[in-house]
């Protein structure tokens, strides 16, 4: 705890670009260049940070007086939360290790850890449990034979998928938060968004599409290895079965819109693009978590319009201050394809390979990008008002 004396000698300054936080002291013998800045202690810290909305600014660390309203102990600048900051009082933020370090690597360690929970072993052991239930008793014929779990238990494949998410993605962002924060819904930017901005991003999602279908063109001319697009194939055929299904078109759009955009946004841009920001600054942050995004779907031939869509999300979660606006682009798109699909599929007059295989004509790739630019454009100028409202 520092005493008032201490305090205001104390000055906060500003990170480069993609560097780590730091904290300067001043000599109590040296004045404030500026005192009018702040009548009461720890003032100068709170503009500081209520106003760095920078791309490239790191969050700052620091220490701050225990007051009403305000956290004691280090803290994080974030200008969207009251009164622009929350406290890093969780387990995880009482190391000694490097505070740069420890966010990268608990950043890339819950990606690993929740991507291998899901994937190989909830998913797997959710899957046995309802076909053992449903059917009395469980072969390993059953099991080693893809083609007959497609076409006897595609209904229970594609919710150990849903279940998996929420159980392996989604609530282990929500613990991983709290090991950082008590405020651990600010710091996932679980919080409201202004209809503006909301707007702003599914318009932007719109002019997205035929920049990503022009990405899977650029996409399939890479070289990919035939296991990988074996992995794919399957991914793809399960996706296909559930369209062809009797399922319904809403238990479709459940399954494989709302879970996905909701259980990987929250792991995506909640949990590891702050983890990446406080080590690398927002732009760091950014990138890291979209082109992760990429990665983690095992799409090789989907892999640039994948990290296309990752980094627009990533952008809107940090401009807007609020995961909703990330959740709700994912959802639509996610949305848009299963109802495309369904339709492609239902109609005779369509091929859905072929469709797949079309080029996107160059004026709607440069509508799309015209589209885009102009929403990031109106939204990086509006949102700091917004905030500031």
């Amino acid at each position: 705890m520092l005493c008032p004396t201490e305090l205001r000698a104390q000055e906060v300054t500003p990170c480069a670009f993609l560097q780590g936080p730091y904290v300067r002291r001043r000599p109590q013998n040296v004045p404030a260049k500026n005192p009018r800045r702040g009548k009461q202690a720890g003032a100068l810290y709170f503009q500081s940070g209520a106003s760095d909305s920078r791309l490239g600014a790191s969050p700052l660390v620091a220490s701050t007086p225990s007051a009403s309203r305000q956290p004691s102990g280090p803290t994080l600048l974030d200008p969207w939360s009251r009164p622009g900051r929350l406290p890093l009082n969780g387990p995880l933020e009482r190391s000694s290790v490097d505070r740069t370090t420890l966010s990268f690597v608990t950043g890339l360690l819950g990606l690993g850890a929740a991507f291998i929970l899901f994937q190989f072993i909830l998913t797997p052991i959710i899957l046995v449990l309802q076909i053992a239930m449903a059917e009395g008793g469980l072969s390993m014929e059953t099991l080693n034979s893809q083609e007959q779990l497609l076409a006897s238990y595609t209904r229970e494949l594609i919710l150990s998928n849903s279940i998996g998410q929420v159980i392996g993605l989604a609530i282990p962002a929500l613990l991983a938060a709290r090991l950082h924060s008590s405020e651990w819904v600010g710091y996932l930017r679980l919080r409201s968004v202004d209809g503006r901005l909301l707007l702003l991003a599914l318009v932007g999602v719109v002019g997205l599409q035929p920049v990503t279908q022009w990405l899977a063109e650029l996409n399939r001319e890479l070289p990919l290895p035939e296991s990988a697009r074996l992995v794919e194939q399957s991914q793809l055929e399960l996706i296909r079965r559930v369209l062809e299904s009797d399922l319904g078109l809403v238990f479709n759009v459940v399954m494989l819109a709302l879970v996905p955009g909701v259980c990987e946004e929250l792991l995506f841009r909640g949990y590891a693009q702050r983890q990446f920001e406080r080590a690398a600054g927002p732009a760091g942050g950014i990138i890291l978590a979209g082109g992760l995004f990429g990665l983690y779907h095992l799409r090789p031939s989907q892999l640039l319009p994948l990290i296309m869509l990752g980094l627009y999300m990533a952008y809107l979660a940090w401009r807007t201050g609020s995961l909703l606006p990330a959740m709700a682009v994912h959802v639509a798109h996610n949305g848009f394809a299963v109802l495309a699909a369904r339709y492609v599929e239902t109609s005779p007059r369509y091929d859905l390979e072929a469709i797949e295989q079309a080029s996107m004509p160059w004026y709607a790739v440069l509508l799309g990008f015209v589209i885009v630019g102009g929403v990031l454009y109106v939204m990086h100028t509006l949102a700091p008002h917004v905030r500031d409202e």
